[in-house]
């Protein structure tokens, strides 16, 4: 199959390209690390797939307009709040 014919069938099955599914897949890992770990910022984005800090952070502001810090901030206090 060629690469135009395979994008072509992801999309038409996903919605979406093959890069944009997988980079969403990428925020979608790295929200939960931030959310639910200690694991500094600066190894998210290489667990993730996302590399080095500043492309984490440009990945960030592009899908949800914040830091990977504010995100992860803004979570521990909404959950420490809905704790209490």
């Amino acid at each position: 199959m060629s690469r135009r014919t395979f994008i072509r069938r992801f999309r038409e099955e996903a919605g979406t390209t093959p890069m944009a599914w997988l980079t969403d897949a990428r925020i979608d890992r790295a929200r939960e690390l931030l959310k639910a770990s200690n694991v500094p910022v600066e190894q998210v984005g290489r667990l993730t797939g996302l590399g080095a800090p500043a492309s984490l952070r440009a990945a960030f502001h592009r899908h949800l307009g914040t830091s990977p810090q504010e995100y992860r901030t803004l979570f521990r206090h909404r959950d420490e709040t809905a704790r209490t």
